[in-house]
């Protein structure tokens, strides 16, 4: 994989880290292919039972990178370039946050640090958000006068709202990670120094857990957000049927008629 980002996969749990740590781990061109094609190669391993998804340095991820998107911009300009720098969004940003929230594996994000513009939406497309006390997100996006991408429209009024979700956007500014918790856009709100043990913690339980049912609880989350209770229900039912006929779900009654702890394969 490139050096822009790093991958490594331990007895089920792939942690993939964003390492452009003197840009803030802003996105290029390279970074934003690298994770991409990382989360897809982690999404279709069936090795991987969950991901960890975190920044090296100082920042999770501030977004685009601006220096690289103002020479696109005025290349265009010139009539050098190759193509609109907006058709970034539907080359890699929507695939990056459908990859994420799609994979039928939970998705831990570790913010570490700053997570703005892409970034928050990267961390908001998880399944699971672990924040350091230090770090805080931010929209960003109105104030370089741009519109949301990267999931954030669906994702953050989600979690805190509609009313919240549109002040956010419409005036950017920076959520720290105590507001964040009370926001329900941070699950859990830890030292930093304690943020690595935590988050890899977090994430070896679901690694270590019933990844089936896990894979059907984001399925039937994400049905649920856009159909009626009669369409979830009906849903539900169908992912009931398939979860009670897996051998984990077998393994746990066994486990617990015997007071055992049960032992998961995700099969």
């Amino acid at each position: 994989m490139a050096d822009t980002v790093l991958y490594e996969l331990t007895d089920g749990l792939a942690t993939i880290t964003l390492n452009r740590p003197d840009a803030m781990n802003s996105l290029n061109i390279d970074a934003k292919v690298a994770l991409r094609d990382t989360l897809r190669q982690a999404a279709g391993d069936p090795a991987v039972r969950a991901v960890l998804l975190t920044g090296s340095g100082r920042a999770f991820c501030v977004g685009q990178d601006l220096k690289e998107h103002i020479g696109l911009l005025a290349a265009e300009r010139a009539g050098q370039g190759e193509g609109s720098t907006m058709s970034t969004v539907a080359l890699h940003y929507n695939p990056i946050v459908t990859t994420i929230a799609g994979m039928p594996k939970p998705v831990v994000a570790a913010v570490n640090g700053v997570a703005a513009g892409a970034g928050a939406g990267f961390a908001l497309a998880a399944d699971y958000r672990v924040v350091a006390d230090t770090a805080s997100f931010n929209t960003s996006f109105a104030g370089v006068a741009l519109t949301a991408d990267s999931g954030i429209s669906w994702t953050l009024q989600r979690l805190v709202g509609h009313g919240r979700a549109a002040d956010l956007l419409l005036f950017p500014r920076s959520v720290g990670a105590q507001e964040a918790y009370e926001l329900g856009i941070a699950n859990k709100v830890v030292p930093a120094a304690e943020l690595a043990a935590e988050a890899a913690a977090v994430a070896r339980r679901l690694a270590e857990g019933p990844t089936g049912a896990y894979a059907a609880i984001k399925e039937s989350l994400a049905y649920a957000a856009g159909h009626s209770l009669t369409e979830a229900l009906s849903k539900e039912d169908e992912l009931q049927r398939r979860a009670g006929a897996s051998e984990d779900h077998l393994a746990a009654v066994d486990a617990f008629v015997k007071k055992e702890k049960p032992r998961f394969t995700g099969r």
